[in-house]
C-alpha cells in the first residue's frame, strides 16, 4: 500500500486564507439575516402558491 504524505507545516493553508481578496465585504450579521430574510419569502411564497 502507498504511503500518503501529508506535510506538517500549515504555512500554505495560513497564506492562502490571509490573502487579501478584492471581492466584497459582508459583515456575518448582515448575511445572516439576508438568509433568514430570503428563507422566510421563500416559504411566503410557496405558501401562497400551494394555498390556492
Amino acid at each position: 500500500m502507498a504511503n500518503l504524505y501529508t506535510p506538517q507545516s500549515q504555512a500554505g493553508v495560513l497564506s492562502f486564507y490571509d490573502a487579501p481578496t478584492n471581492g466584497p465585504k459582508i459583515s456575518p450579521k448582515v448575511l445572516l439575516i439576508a438568509i433568514i430574510i430570503f428563507a422566510v419569502v421563500i416559504l411566503a411564497v410557496d405558501h401562497l402558491i400551494y394555498a390556492i
